[in-house]
């Protein structure tokens, strides 16, 4: 199922094309696409705390596995960039990647009303 949700930018790992605080409407559900922002659930830390959602860009599927997916920071040098380069994750499941990025929301965001005029022009 697919649904349309909002979602808040904490963090650095993916300026300049994010900042803190930007909104972003999100398709959860959405098959993953090479090139294209997604929410992902990184593997738990060593550990074995759980990793909160984290927003990627889809990078490629893996050549070893085309049903997984790499998925990196657009901003390497952040500190505590965790992606598919770091720490042993590798590629991600596509159950891992929760939802896919369609748009920033603009800084005026109005809210609820906004997000429902979208779904009803997606689902014509």
């Amino acid at each position: 199922m697919t649904v349309i949700g909002v979602v808040r930018v904490r963090g650095r790992s993916m300026e300049p094309t994010l900042h803190t605080g930007d909104r972003l409407l999100v398709l959860r559900g959405a098959p993953p696409r090479v090139g294209r922002l997604a929410i992902v659930r990184l593997p738990d830390d060593s550990d074995g705390v759980r990793r909160p959602l984290a927003i990627k860009r889809v990078t490629m599927r893996d050549p070893a596995d085309p049903t997984r997916y790499w998925v990196e920071s657009d901003n390497q040098t952040a500190p505590g960039v965790t992606d598919s380069w770091t720490h042993g994750i590798g590629s991600l499941a596509r159950e891992q990647i929760r939802a896919l990025v369609l748009f920033r929301l603009p800084a005026s965001y109005p809210g609820r009303r906004l997000a429902r005029r979208v779904l009803r022009r997606f689902t014509r």
